[in-house]
């Protein structure tokens, strides 16, 4: 099973930077696809981002268009996720889950999910 560890998380300014990195432990990593949730308190998780496993298709939730980019690097083991204009209502605990079904993945769902990460906390201060 992938074993996922998410990292880069912080504290920032709003309309600042950051950039989360989700490495992972298996040899078939490139199998994966694998996306980004975030839960705030109080809220439900929810799908940020989605990249299938060659890196060829991604998706993006409508709140995050345009300001966050999903990358991966199938060598490194590693996906990533940019994350630039940061808004206080971008803190949440960021999440990164590996699919082995890229349409559940670029769909965001929550089923087919085989693994999750612990999560790296962002918060975006006003």
């Amino acid at each position: 099973q992938l074993q996922l560890v998410e990292s880069g998380g912080g504290l920032v300014q709003s309309g600042g930077s950051l950039r989360l990195s989700c490495a992972a432990s298996a040899l078939t990593f490139d199998s994966y696809a694998i996306a980004w949730f975030r839960q705030a308190p109080g809220k439900e998780r929810e799908g940020v981002s989605c990249i299938s496993s060659s890196g060829g298709s991604t998706n993006y939730a409508d709140s995050v268009k345009g300001r966050f980019t999903i990358s991966r690097d199938n060598a490194k083991n590693a996906v990533y996720l940019q994350m630039n204009s940061l808004k206080p209502e971008d803190t949440a605990v960021y999440y990164c889950a590996a699919y082995l079904l890229t349409t559940t993945c670029l769909m965001m769902r929550f089923d087919s999910i085989s693994s999750w990460g612990q999560g790296t906390q962002v918060t975006v201060s006003s």
